[in-house]
């Protein structure tokens, strides 16, 4: 799936490796969390404060993703699927599988656990907010606890969009597929709204970069662009697997 990645470790026979455009998501993340989001939410801290937060936040922020990840494919390995291992990119991370599941409730368990994760790493991340917030803890690490909170919540809320090929896509093709009995269908249906979410988002895209937003809405934009292609492209890799069956 990717054309080079760097090994960073391995963890129960999954190898995690990051893709060269990681480094740009990891800077903007750890920058906009730096001089945006804390600052704006604890005005009081130093500037020197705000970046260690940030930076801190983005580590977990992606420990979070990895860990994400790592549910899926533990269940997918579980259900036998041979896995590739876990990519750390641009746009997030991603378990890379070598098939499409056998059958639909192994396509429902392995899609609907990502999800699952994230609520309860956002839970956990809150309870040591409150805690921290009770015990007298630094600001400087319940902010943190706090934004990990929130962004694991919102990560579970926007990978439930039923849109091909977020974990909600996935869950409703497995629904569909269980459904209809056709794997095919259930995919052509699946991808054609993850087709429309992306455009969707394009076009928000637009819309903020017009109304001054420019950063905000570039991400919209390409993000957009990247589910509409990535599930254009996954119901094509079904039609190419389907011909050459045999």
């Amino acid at each position: 799936m990717f054309s080079r990645k760097y090994k960073l470790f391995r963890l129960m026979g999954f190898e995690v490796g990051i893709d060269p455009s990681w480094v740009v998501l990891a800077v903007l993340v750890a920058w906009s969390l730096s001089t945006g989001y804390f600052p704006f939410k604890y005005q009081a801290l130093s500037a020197q404060s705000h970046w260690l937060m940030g930076i801190v936040g983005a580590g977990g922020l992606f420990a979070s993703i990895v860990a994400h990840e790592f549910c899926h494919s533990l269940v997918a390995r579980r259900r036998g699927m041979p896995m590739e291992g876990i990519t750390l990119f641009i746009f997030g991370g991603v378990a890379e599988m070598h098939d499409e599941p056998p059958g639909a409730a192994d396509e429902f368990l392995i899609a609907v656990v990502g999800p699952l994760s994230s609520f309860g790493m956002a839970a956990i991340f809150y309870g040591f907010y409150r805690l921290g917030e009770f015990s007298g803890w630094a600001t400087t690490v319940t902010g943190v606890m706090g934004y990990l909170a929130m962004i694991n919540m919102l990560l579970a809320v926007f990978n439930l969009i039923p849109a091909f090929p977020l974990d909600g896509g996935r869950i409703l093709r497995a629904a569909l597929w269980g459904w209809k009995k056709n794997l095919k269908r259930a995919t052509r249906i699946a991808a054609r709204i993850g087709e429309g979410f992306g455009i969707l988002l394009i076009i928000l895209g637009v819309v903020r970069v017009i109304n001054g937003f420019f950063i905000g809405g570039m991400w919209f934009f390409l993000i957009g662009l990247f589910i509409q292609n990535a599930a254009k492209m996954s119901y094509q890799q079904l039609l190419t697997r389907r011909a050459l069956e045999g």
